[in-house]
């Protein structure tokens, strides 16, 4: 029997470091997806904002600053409005967090929102600015309207929620 439990440690201990190792990565937040807009389903947009909006336009979203990541715009035309969907993976959210911070002082006057990701403001123009992790995002409705800030911030709920 001595033998069989000293043939069982390492496979315990194996097993335990596999287990722990694979909480870790669970509480660090999984990988956004290789395409962003995927975040922002077309449907969904629609569904919140009341008007039937296609799929996106995607394209390459500038580099913020030099050695920055470049992001994904994703644009969603409709009759008569437009949403803009930008977002942006940073290395790490440290990272991500310097960014936003740097950034956040192009878009002023803003208004902090709670419950959004781990970090998020709205700006002067309504548009809404949010990090979680390492990405960081904006949502910016036209045209818009003081009455549509809670659509938008209806929006930025389920990106942040798929992060």
């Amino acid at each position: 029997m001595e033998g069989a439990c000293r043939m069982l440690k390492p496979f315990l201990l194996a097993a335990a470091l596999l287990v722990i190792t694979g909480a870790v990565r669970s509480a660090n937040g999984a990988e956004p997806p290789a395409d962003l807009c995927a975040l922002l389903p077309a449907a969904e947009v629609s569904k919140i904002l009341g008007r039937t909006y296609d799929s996106p336009q995607k394209s390459v979203a500038p580099r913020p600053f030099a050695n920055t990541a470049m992001g994904t715009d994703c644009n969603y035309p409709a009759k008569a409005s437009k949403l803009w969907f930008r977002a942006y993976v940073d290395p790490s959210p440290s990272a991500a967090a310097e960014l936003f911070a740097k950034l956040s002082k192009f878009y002023g006057p803003q208004t902090p929102v709670t419950g959004v990701g781990d970090e998020a403001y709205v700006d002067g123009q309504h548009a809404i600015h949010v990090r979680k992790g390492k990405v960081r995002f904006y949502l910016n409705l036209d045209p818009v309207t003081p009455a549509t800030e809670k659509q938008i911030k209806d929006l930025a709920g389920q990106v942040a929620a798929r992060l």
